[in-house]
């Protein structure tokens, strides 16, 4: 019985010497590694860009359509251009019509002549589908209807001629 397990050591030994394992570091670590070397191409475990998981992360939790709505607002300028951008700003998307606010009513009748373009440009820049129509409205004129200190009656008709 010892020399069975004499034997079995020894052949242990030489199969160890034959097929030898690199050392680990100081770690105490177990010395295995879970599927040898990398190799020079790219593998799961190498370093990855943050963007890159972020992408992945983006698209496993579905959400491309919130963050291509949100640059709508963020980029505003870069989708649209820094004209457009100067003169006009987003205020609400929803269900796939975004509204945008002029600066004046000129601005607001030349972004509705534009509105074909701008939609091209918009859905190069985020993604088709995101905004599938535009409306455009001047600014918003004062109102006297609401407010705390309200005064019934017609309003200030006499003051503006």
């Amino acid at each position: 019985m010892a020399r069975a397990v004499l034997d079995a050591a020894l052949a242990k030994r030489r199969a160890a010497q034959t097929n030898p394992r690199r050392r680990t570091g100081e770690g105490g670590s177990t010395g295995r590694r879970p599927r040898g070397y990398s190799g020079p191409g790219p593998d799961p475990r190498d370093p990855q860009l943050f963007g890159d998981v972020l992408g992945r992360l983006m698209k496993a939790r579905g959400w491309e359509k919130p963050k291509a709505e949100a640059t709508v607002f963020g980029a505003w300028e870069r989708v649209v251009g820094p004209d457009i951008a100067k003169h006009s700003r987003p205020v609400k998307l929803d269900a796939g019509v975004l509204t945008v606010e002029a600066e004046s009513t000129a601005w607001a009748t030349q972004l509705r002549m534009l509105a074909a373009t701008l939609l091209r440009n918009i859905a190069s820049e985020v993604g088709h589908n995101v905004v599938t129509k535009l409306n455009i409205h001047g600014p918003a004129a004062p109102s006297w209807s609401r407010g705390p200190r309200r005064v019934q009656g017609r309003g200030p008709r006499d003051t503006y001629g």
